[in-house]
């Protein structure tokens, strides 16, 4: 991603304006993938790389660009399956093909889109069933010795 400082705290405008050009840029990445050919056996191929955009943005907490350590340990602990920092490295390397230490947005695509399985990928693609169940409200029902196994 271009020209992000991460210190810079600069809001309103000037960061709207910032994440307009980055959604702009991750678009620009997204047709590349929609023109490939290598992903045209894949059912509703524009709808998932919105939808993979989307869950980028929302992980990228830095907005840095990348999916950093500490990006993957809060979507980890988000879906319900806390990780530790060990783990989460092994994660970012299965994925990372410029052994940067982080997770680009090309990188992020082809894995979700790839016939790989990484423990990321897995993850994400079943994050539904990583939630917490809703907890009962209430009193306790009350049972019985003949409710008893």
């Amino acid at each position: 991603m271009a020209n992000l400082n991460p210190t810079d705290k600069q809001g309103g405008k000037a960061y709207g304006q910032h994440m307009a050009k980055w959604e702009a840029e991750l678009d620009e990445i997204n047709k590349g993938f929609l023109q490939d050919g290598d992903y045209d056996d894949v059912d509703d191929l524009e709808f998932k790389l919105s939808e993979f955009k989307n869950k980028f943005i929302e992980c990228d907490r830095d907005r840095s660009g990348d999916l950093n350590v500490m990006d993957v340990k809060y979507l980890m602990e988000k879906l319900g399956q806390a990780k530790t920092h060990v783990e989460v490295v092994k994660m970012i390397s299965e994925v990372d093909s410029h052994n940067q230490g982080a997770i680009n947005y090309t990188d992020f695509v082809r894995m979700m889109l790839g016939p790989k399985s990484s423990v990321l990928k897995i993850i994400l693609l079943f994050e539904g069933l990583g939630k917490p169940q809703e907890r009962p409200k209430g009193p306790p029902p009350k049972k019985d010795l003949s409710s008893l196994p």
